[in-house]
């Protein structure tokens, strides 16, 4: 009898599952959690920071190993970038979900990219996102293959760095519904719980951390208009302050709408969710977006979505949001409008975003990024 394969060692760098986590954190959350009991995988969180060294393990789903690095990640990073710094051994494959994979002698390397934000906004992301594009160039200089969550940025990668497309492989993001991996969350009621959180009874919703390439400002000039139209429509925005937080506020002072908006800072995941099911729709309003999960959670909860063209939208949204151009807000003001107001609208977009969602799975990225894992380590 022939004895069975051993099982493939595999590394996850897993520091974006500690602290409050973003859909990035999300994602490596609901690939550990599935890897876990797959005996043919023997899998290891490795996390590369100082702040979080008392929570790591803790973070960490049953069945992953844990393995700590003390180290400040940034501090890695700008290390990585002079190539010295730490080194992962001992695997068969290391996979960096977050845009960075750290250098691993002797193993296959696999970096998630999930937008190329960082490529064609510099100005626009943090400070850390612009070293992204060197940090690729090495990885992709030792050999690294790519993921990506949708076509679009497949061909965004084959085109932009010139990646044979035997080294960009497609497995697309997953979802479960609003009790995701991220935290769980109870079944919202009829939207009184999320109208009771947002203090008012008819808003529109905008979730995430405040950052340039969101667009709030524009969203924010939309609702002006929308507010001229039907003053009892106000924003909510549920996201903590960053980077793009300055532009946001100086677009709340020359619309008159600073007392107006309302600002929830980060929220939790229930609160997340009950916002989301009592808003007459989530306003998602990006210049460039890699995929989008909020939009998928809003379907799932029977809330009409209003977004934009940009980016991967259409591929990822299908047929279940309403689509506007860029940076257009009388476009996305009216857009708003006809949702609010238009019943048979609402059904329709409703409807078609349940169907919409059904293409998204976590069982099923979690099985199609297993078997990707063998087939690199496998070679051609």
């Amino acid at each position: 009898m022939t004895p069975p394969d051993p099982p493939l060692r595999v590394a996850v760098e897993a520091t974006s599952v500690l602290g409050p986590r973003t859909g990035i954190g999300a994602m490596t959350a609901a690939l550990l959690e599935r890897f876990g009991p797959d005996p043919t995988l023997d899998v290891t969180g490795v996390t590369i920071s100082w702040r979080g060294r008392r929570d790591a393990a803790e973070a960490l789903p049953p069945g992953v190993r844990p393995r700590f690095q003390p180290f400040p990640a940034n501090l890695a990073m700008r290390l990585w970038m002079r190539g010295v710094g730490p080194r992962l051994r001992g695997f068969d494959l290391v996979h960096g979900p977050n845009y960075v994979v750290p250098p691993s002698p002797g193993a296959v390397e696999l970096l998630s990219l999930h937008d190329f934000g960082p490529w064609h906004f510099p100005e626009l992301v943090h400070e850390h996102a612009r070293r992204y594009p060197r940090l690729v160039d090495q990885a992709l200089d030792r050999g690294a293959h790519i993921h990506v969550d949708s076509d679009f940025v497949g061909a965004e990668a084959r085109d932009i760095l010139g990646v044979p497309p035997e080294r960009v492989h497609t497995v697309r993001l997953g979802f479960d519904g609003p009790q995701g991996p991220s935290g769980a969350s109870e079944t919202p009621d009829d939207g009184s719980r999320g109208r009771s959180v947002a203090g008012h009874d008819r808003y529109v919703l905008a979730v995430g951390t405040i950052e340039p390439r969101k667009d709030l400002p524009t969203l924010v000039a939309a609702m002006a208009q929308v507010e001229a139209a039907d003053p009892t429509l106000r924003l909510v925005v549920a996201g903590g302050d960053g980077w793009g937080t300055e532009a946001f506020e100086a677009a709340l002072a020359t619309h008159g709408l600073t007392e107006r908006v309302i600002r929830l800072g980060y929220v939790s995941d229930r609160d997340r969710v009950d916002l989301v099911a009592g808003a007459r729709c989530l306003a998602f309003p990006s210049i460039y977006e890699g995929f989008g999960l909020p939009p998928l959670e809003a379907m799932a909860l029977g809330t009409p979505v209003v977004t934009t063209t940009a980016g991967s939208l259409p591929e990822v949204c299908g047929d279940g949001a309403r689509f506007v151009a860029p940076g257009a807000p009388a476009e996305l003001a009216a857009a708003i409008l006809a949702v609010d107001a238009d019943d048979d609208q609402r059904r329709t977009l409703i409807a078609a975003g349940r169907r919409n969602i059904e293409r998204f799975s976590w069982d099923a990225m979690a099985a199609d990024m297993a078997d990707l894992y063998r087939r690199l380590v496998a070679g051609p």
